[in-house]
């Protein structure tokens, strides 16, 4: 099993930043890509980025050029660095781990809001 804790969500105006945290715990070595998804009101939940423990990233179109995903050095913790952020980037950001046995886990997400 595989637990996992978001933080640094908030409230940040129209072309501001924001990073999250997501630290992982129990079965880590189980783990084979770490990632972001979010859920804006009212629409499903959507794919933000993703990393390999090869550091190969991925990431929706809408937010390339602008937010980073990376992990810590112990391959525990991801992280999203969100630069020049939109209104439409609200939304509840979950953080994502799939294990090799392509088990999927899920934080239980951290509020991001972008006022205009």
């Amino acid at each position: 099993q595989v637990q996992l804790a978001e933080s640094g969500g908030g409230l940040v105006q129209a072309g501001g930043s924001l990073s999250l945290s997501c630290a992982a715990s129990g079965s880590i070595v189980s783990i084979k890509t770490m990632g972001w998804y979010r859920q804006a009101p009212g629409k499903p939940r959507e794919f933000v980025a993703t990393i390999t423990n090869g550091g190969t990233t991925n990431y929706v179109d809408s937010v390339k050029g602008r937010f980073t995903i990376s992990r810590g050095n112990a391959k525990n913790t991801v992280y999203l660095q969100m630069n020049s952020l939109q209104p439409e980037d609200t939304g509840v950001y979950y953080c994502h781990a799939r294990s090799f046995s392509w088990v999927d886990y899920w934080g239980e997400g951290t509020l991001v809001t972008v006022s205009s």
